[in-house]
């Protein structure tokens, strides 16, 4: 993915992706190239399912594909690989991508701050509150 082509949405899926440990020790082992998944789980120490789940959000973020191959045995066998990426972050470059970030979500407007649900009770001098 080039800077050119990020837009906010990408810039938030990468940066999300690449703030965790596991997903980073993860891009670390595939830096050196393709990588099936039951090895790289014992490599990392990690179970199938959790490196799955890590490796979907870095495939959703774009810095890693995977491809189903089948063995020499007949068994269909999951490969992922690090995708080129180089991610250069200045002002500048974050004023560029303001115009295509979604909209914030505020987790504080989903839930009443009442308990009541009565408009303004809580902030005022209501008594019955």
């Amino acid at each position: 993915m080039e800077p050119e082509e990020m837009t906010g949405a990408d810039l938030l899926a990468a940066c999300s992706a690449l703030a965790n440990p596991h997903r980073l020790r993860i891009l670390g082992a595939l830096a050196d190239g393709r990588q099936y998944v039951s090895l790289l789980a014992r490599q990392l120490g990690m179970s199938r399912p959790l490196l799955h789940m890590h490796l979907q959000k870095l495939q959703g973020a774009g810095l890693v594909t995977g491809s189903l191959e089948l063995s020499e045995d007949g068994k269909a066998v999951k490969y992922f690989e690090a995708v080129p990426f180089a991610l250069e972050i200045t002002p500048q470059f974050v004023k560029s991508v303001l115009p295509t970030l979604p909209e914030p979500t505020d987790p504080r407007r989903e839930t009443p701050l009442c308990p009541l649900s009565k408009p303004g009770c809580c902030s005022s001098s209501d008594s019955s509150c």
